[in-house]
């Protein structure tokens, strides 16, 4: 089984992860890091090719880690919202868990990185209410599981994944 971690950009989904790979023993991956291992800088993949381009060299990541097992996969903020990518994490045994937080929290995490988000370049808090209320519908539609994250540590949101899911015997003390 993979965990897919899903959410807004800000919503924590590289930090859970990590601290998921290290309670649980599981390999971790990030779609977006995997990417620019690959392709280069986010930032310059939309600048160059735009980003639908970007979301192509996404679903290509998707394919190459959802069939691989035991493993926690933090996505980036808009890779679910390609049924598509969705349907190939939960093909390949995939749970994915939405990752939900106001959007107060989100601005106040991810309201100055344009620079290298660039769905947040010179972007407004209504902007980003807007992105996020367009969003949410999908990340829970595809969500196996549901986390609030609102006042939770790192370490809090982590282990109630692992509650959930049934993982607790597999975490290591």
């Amino acid at each position: 089984m993979n965990i897919v971690l899903c959410g807004m950009m800000g919503a924590g989904k590289t930090s859970v992860g990590i601290r998921l790979s290290e309670l649980t023993g599981m390999r971790w991956y990030d779609t977006d890091d995997l990417i620019t291992q690959k392709y280069g800088s986010i930032p310059s993949i939309f600048e160059f090719y735009g980003e639908a381009r970007f979301r192509e060299l996404e679903t290509e990541i998707v394919h190459s880690v959802a069939n691989e097992d035991n493993c926690v996969v933090s996505t980036g903020g808009g890779c679910v919202l390609k049924p598509e990518n969705a349907a190939a994490f939960k093909a390949g045994g995939g749970k994915i868990v939405f990752l939900k937080v106001d959007i107060g929290v989100l601005f106040e995490r991810t309201g100055h990185t344009g620079d290298e988000r660039p769905l947040l370049k010179n972007t407004s808090f209504e902007k980003m209410r807007s992105l996020l209320e367009f969003r949410t519908p999908i990340y829970e539609g595809c969500a196996d599981i549901t986390v609030d994250t609102n006042g939770l540590s790192i370490d809090e949101v982590a282990r109630k994944i692992i509650s959930v899911l049934g993982l607790s015997s597999q975490v290591k003390k």
